[in-house]
């Protein structure tokens, strides 16, 4: 089996529509903060999450990527208790990664785009649990079985995410 190298020139970068590109985000949102509140086993799955890996990895641009993770982390701590920054940090984190790693591998892949939520999901768990206990002072507990479940739940939503953001994502 021969090994293939994709150049920076090879790699197809997409773009999406500023309707969807202000709408999808602000549709995550809101059923991330809305769902939970009448179903309570929707709140292990993180909808902004998966909109700013989606994003980030189809436009393959890392200051976009962080564009991207960040607004959306503010805009999901606007609707939340907890003190404004923290998923703005751990979004901005994920989506220069994502989209720093869209460039480098194949994330059209389900199974890659699989691993790859597992392993952002765990990133931004372990980011915003560092800056909410370091430097906020929250007082939180950490629990690796319930971070891996809600990662694998969340791969598994991703990959519907993502055929979805398939659909309407435009090549550049």
């Amino acid at each position: 089996m021969a090994i293939t190298y994709t150049s920076g020139e090879q790699v197809e970068v997409y773009r999406f529509s500023i309707p969807a590109t202000v709408l999808i985000p602000l549709g995550a949102i809101f059923l991330q903060v809305f769902l939970p509140l009448r179903f309570h086993f929707f709140s292990i799955f993180d909808l902004p999450l998966l909109v700013t890996i989606g994003f980030a990895t189809a436009r393959r641009s890392p200051l976009a990527g962080l564009m991207t993770g960040g607004i959306i982390g503010i805009l999901q701590d606007a609707l939340t208790h907890h003190p404004i920054g923290l998923y703005g940090i751990a979004k901005t984190i994920v989506g220069f990664g994502a989209s720093s790693l869209g460039i480098k591998l194949d994330v059209e892949n389900a199974g890659a785009r699989f691993l790859l939520t597992i392993f952002f999901y765990v990133v931004h768990e372990v980011v915003y649990f560092l800056i909410a206990r370091g430097l906020v002072g929250l007082r939180m507990a950490w629990s690796w079985q319930h971070e891996l479940v809600s990662g694998l739940a969340n791969a598994v939503l991703g990959i519907f995410v993502f055929m979805l953001l398939d659909r309407i994502k435009q090549r550049t």
